[in-house]
């Protein structure tokens, strides 16, 4: 029996250490079930409680809600149905919703009367923008893409090379996942306006710099006030960080629901990270839901 207690004890001080650790990196639940073996949380008696997976590159991916999985993996959890792992001590890590975090300086959007008052007439303005060094480099600049009546806008960072080439946001791998990241959530990609915060393809698809962001936030900001979507979804950290003026982490902003100028927003991975760490899936996954349950809360209202 003392054997016993004692690797309960010993666990439950793992325990403690791991939540601690998983606490300061921003992350605010822990999946338990079938969902809970493949993230590394076993059964009673084991001494590690959680860790990381490594996993190869998804091959394939299945559409619908298991766009995130490759296909014969166990399908996702939505947030609101799993088990949610809380110890004595711990229960605040644990949300019982999302919390809105408006941004203290944030003002409500409207159009500048200094850009064009229709998004064709900026499209037009931004093709011949020589603002930064990036003009030199690029095919063309990359406008949007969608429907400029949607109700949810999607940003990302910058255009890629396919994306130079064909004139368009999100037309390459990364556009392809996010296409099926948009119908497991029940949306077509003509329903939702898609654009980048730069409109110029940065050499070699580097980190956007911070001048080359503020001279082309302008232009995103105009798309935002015309469109003026009820829902942001930032895609990746440079987008994330553009909008809300910060320099946080994305594991310390995803899972929360921020306001941009007095519409919500919700950051979280770019499709390309995605590709290249499939690990990311299941809290893109729990961020893609997320999204869609505002939406649909939008149309009960």
């Amino acid at each position: 029996m003392d054997e016993g207690r004692g690797e309960l004890a010993e666990i439950a001080r793992e325990a403690r250490v791991l939540l601690e650790r998983e606490r300061a990196r921003g992350r605010s639940r822990f999946v338990l079930g079938d969902a809970g073996a493949s993230a590394g949380v076993v059964g009673p008696g084991s001494r590690a409680l959680a860790r990381e997976r490594v996993e190869d590159p998804p091959r394939q991916f299945a559409a619908g809600p298991d766009c995130l999985t490759e296909r014969g993996s166990a399908p996702l959890p939505s947030p609101e149905t799993a088990e949610v792992l809380a110890l004595p001590g711990f229960e605040s890590v644990v949300p019982q919703r999302p919390v809105a975090v408006p941004i203290p300086t944030s003002q409500p959007l409207a159009p500048s009367a200094d850009l064009p008052q229709d998004l064709a007439a900026l499209a037009t303005l931004v093709s011949t923008c020589r603002k930064c060094g990036l003009c030199e480099t690029r095919t063309q600049t990359v406008f949007a893409d969608g429907a400029p009546t949607a109700r949810l806008l999607l940003v990302g960072e910058a255009p890629g090379r396919d994306e130079d080439a064909q004139g368009l946001p999100f037309v390459g791998r990364a556009g392809q996942l996010l296409n099926k990241m948009l119908t497991a959530i029940d949306l077509k990609r003509e329903e939702v306006y898609i654009c980048n915060v730069l409109k110029c393809r940065p050499p070699e698809n580097r980190t956007p710099q911070p001048e080359e962001v503020e001279r082309c936030l302008p232009y995103l900001e105009q798309q935002i006030a015309l469109i003026r979507p009820s829902l942001i979804c930032a895609l990746g950290l440079s987008a994330a960080q553009a909008l809300l003026r910060t320099k946080a982490s994305m594991t310390s902003m995803r899972g929360r629901v921020f306001e941009f100028r007095g519409v919500r927003l919700i950051p979280t991975y770019h499709p390309a990270a995605l590709l290249r760490n499939p690990a990311l899936k299941r809290e893109a996954w729990a961020d893609l839901q997320q999204v869609r349950d505002l939406l649909r809360a939008g149309d009960a209202a």
